[in-house]
């Protein structure tokens, strides 16, 4: 293995080597023999935490996907861990990380560049061209709420040809840096995320690997490893912990039946296990933490109110 795949982690080259096995993606050095410049080391993540899959192999999979083709998209519902595993890939793997969410407000200049000031003597470049140039992993969240004419402008970069047409800038062609991998990611199209819609079809072409993504909880599936995450991360007594995700389970459920508009990711209900564990009672605490994330309409608090007192009551 390339020493270059275990340079710049916020851990010990010990532990860092023990992921990269642990994870099977040691034989995928997605850049070999090659450092990154100084400049941009910064923005290689550090300190991410392990991601609990339950035998998906997801962080084998996408870095498998980077190395044979250099792009991947991710889709699954919020909170299921998307944007989580891309930061532990890119740490892993010592990939400086270009990060831009796709919201409608995000313009080209953004993302492309343009000049400052009176005339052609100050060019300042977007994110994607400073990627484009210096390389590392390329992440687009929401990709299904990016503009139809961004995504437009990415096809050239994502295919044979390899390069953006600056056309703010007379033109100039940047080619696609050797060591520049791309993710995307979505939740699925529906009305209950405005802005999105379904992906540009162009787009969708380019991506040749898509990795699903899902709750480890869901109705009566219970994760234990989803529980010893709580514990872990929270020092919550394991029978309350276990009732905590039977409630993120049934409200999971329940979300991707249409009936609540948000099913709670991990993060939510370590939240809410915190309270709970500093001495909160957990029907108070999820009023506190769980009920007002689900939604702001009442009826709808009142509902994962009487979901959280049927478990805990129970």
């Amino acid at each position: 293995m390339s020493v270059s795949i275990t340079k710049s982690a916020n851990v010990d080259s010990t532990s860092r080597l023990d992921l990269v096995e642990k994870y099977r993606i040691d034989k995928y050095d997605l850049h070999p023999g090659y450092l990154f410049p100084q400049a941009v080391l910064s923005l290689v993540p550090r300190g991410t935490p392990e991601y609990i899959d339950k035998g998906f192999n997801y962080v084998e999979r996408i870095t498998r996907a980077l190395f044979y083709f250099k792009q991947c998209a991710l889709i699954g519902p919020s909170g299921t861990g998307k944007t989580h595993i891309v930061y532990l890939v890119a740490e892993l793997c010592g990939l400086p990380m270009w990060e831009i969410n796709c919201g409608l407000q995000t313009s080209a200049y953004d993302l492309f560049g343009r000049y400052i000031g009176l005339g052609k003597e100050n060019w300042i470049d977007g994110q994607i061209v400073m990627w484009c140039r210096q390389g590392g992993l390329l992440y687009l969240d929401e990709a299904n709420m990016m503009k139809q004419d961004i995504a437009t402008r990415l096809n050239p970069v994502l295919d044979t040809r390899g390069h953006i047409v600056l056309t703010e800038k007379d033109n100039e062609i940047i080619k696609r840096h050797p060591h520049g991998y791309l993710i995307i990611s979505m939740n699925p199209f529906s009305a209950e995320f405005v802005g999105t819609k379904p992906l540009n079809a162009a787009l969708r072409r380019r991506m040749s690997v898509w990795i699903n993504f899902d709750y480890l909880s869901i109705g009566d599936k219970i994760s234990s490893d989803e529980v010893d995450l709580l514990v872990k991360r929270s020092s919550i007594e394991r029978k309350i912990a276990e009732k905590i995700v039977r409630v993120g389970a049934e409200l999971r459920r329940q979300y991707k039946n249409g009936d609540l508009p948000y099913g709670p990711s991990p993060g939510d209900l370590i939240n809410w296990a915190t309270l709970v564990a500093d001495g909160c009672d957990p029907i108070e605490a999820a009023g506190e933490t769980i009920v007002g994330t689900t939604s702001d309409d009442v009826e709808i608090q009142a509902a994962v109110k009487h979901i959280v007192e049927a478990i805990f009551k129970s």
